[in-house]
């Protein structure tokens, strides 16, 4: 990975840059109508790749809110083009990271010490960049550690960054800004807890200390003395990240304890706990000696009681098939508002009525065998026919709790986690729904 040797801190840099990719997108689009025009030929796909790498590039350089959101759009395969979703899950854990003399900085300002006067050996090359900070390797008295060091400026710019790109997302994705905003503000409202790394760490001691007992799922150990608002330092794991343990020659039925262990592990926090790890992407997991390691609790989502028991209670069989308590479920969770007009509900009702059904068939379905690869098919035809579907844009009053952003993003990060491991699992509804 190339180093980035400075990081624009200032608002009108970095809105000087967003506003260069603005241009560089209208440039790519009219290139792509005059070719169009030339021949005939509707194919966007060299006009997608162009401009993914190009936004990429910009917000890799950026980091925090506009790469934050980068990330979080490559999670949903139905919202934006394959070729953003595989440009910007660079994101998740191969960012360009910092130079050295500005991590210095940065101990100095939080820890008032050289990294070298805390610890016996600390890398000079990160081992790992994301949207939020980056990883380095340290030692001290035959102890591992990961020393995480969020960016400079990453907090500061938060709001005016997730303005600026609001603009550019919506063009170049052809969203709405209600359709847009609980994107937005979600990715708002998580990072702002994502940087503080104090919060973190309690949540994460919390979180383990909770879901400890689970079968074949590790927590690395924390160490407070060494971390504050802006440094992180947790026990170094050894391993290899999901993704790269889905594509190795490790035997199917250990892969397949790897999975029931991962989808156990979602499911005692989001059913039990309520506060969940919101972030299944494979940077966030290892896999060391057989067992299911997990690194980061950055990004977490706690769930009200009454909005937990409105969304699952939408895959409850008896609610599922019965068309008045279906639409009563979709009016509590505000899917179907006062609003719509009787042909509106019957559309709308008939879409998420598909979805759910889609969605919950893991739950109902048992065991489920997410090695299938018509299920997923199914999930992306659903996707990008909802997605260009004239009717339903025209429907884009913002709707829904937002609440449900981030768990449906968590289920569709599982579902794909899972997927990779060619796994079948078990799984189990909410008790209240029995």
């Amino acid at each position: 990975m190339n180093e980035q040797t400075k990081i624009p801190k200032h608002k009108l840099g970095r809105a000087t840059r967003l506003a260069t990719t603005g241009v560089q997108v209208g440039v790519n689009y009219l290139k792509y109508q005059t070719r169009k025009a030339i021949t005939g030929n509707d194919d966007k796909s060299e006009f997608h790749e162009t401009t993914a790498r190009q936004t990429y590039d910009t917000f890799s350089q950026l980091k925090g809110g506009p790469l934050k959101l980068a990330q979080m759009l490559s999670m949903d395969r139905n919202l934006i083009p394959e070729q953003y979703v595989d440009e910007f899950s660079k994101a998740q854990y191969n960012a360009p990271p910092l130079t050295f003399p500005l991590v210095v900085n940065t101990f100095r300002k939080e820890m008032g010490k050289h990294p070298d006067e805390l610890f016996e050996q600390f890398t000079r090359k990160a081992v790992s960049g994301a949207s939020i900070g980056q990883v380095h390797q340290a030692e001290k008295a035959d102890q591992k550690y990961a020393v995480k060091i969020q960016y400079p400026g990453v907090a500061n710019s938060l709001k005016s960054d997730l303005a600026i790109v609001k603009p550019l997302a919506m063009r170049l994705f052809q969203l709405d800004a209600k359709s847009l905003d609980p994107y937005m503000m979600e990715v708002q409202e998580r990072l702002l807890e994502e940087t503080d790394y104090c919060l973190e760490l309690e949540r994460s001691l919390d979180l383990v200390q909770n879901s400890q007992n689970l079968p074949l799922t590790r927590f690395p150990n924390y160490f407070p003395e060494f971390s504050s608002k802006r440094i992180l330092t947790m026990e170094w794991v050894e391993g290899i990240h999901l993704d790269q343990y889905a594509e190795s020659d490790a035997p199917a039925d250990e892969k397949q304890r790897i999975a029931q262990a991962l989808w156990d592990f979602y499911h005692h926090q989001i059913h039990q706990l309520r506060l969940f790890h919101a972030d299944p992407h494979p940077g966030n997991f290892k896999i060391h000696e057989g067992e299911l390691w997990v690194l980061d609790f950055g990004c977490t989502k706690q769930l009200g009681e009454s909005f937990y028991t409105d969304y699952f209670s939408l895959m409850n069989p008896e609610v599922l098939g019965d068309d008045q308590a279906f639409r009563g479920a979709l009016e509590k969770i505000g899917l179907l508002l006062g609003s719509d007009t009787p042909q509106q509900r019957d559309k709308l009702t008939s879409v998420f009525k598909e979805s759910v059904e889609l969605l919950s068939r893991p739950f109902l379905e048992q065991p489920f065998d997410f090695s299938n690869q018509a299920y997923f098919d199914e999930l992306a035809d659903f996707g990008e026919r909802t997605r260009l579907d004239k009717e339903l844009s025209d429907l884009s009053t913002s709707r829904g709790n937002a609440n449900a952003l981030y768990l449906n993003r968590t289920y569709f990060g599982l579902y794909h986690l899972v997927g990779s491991l060619n796994a079948t699992i078990t799984a189990k509804l909410p008790s209240f729904a029995d």
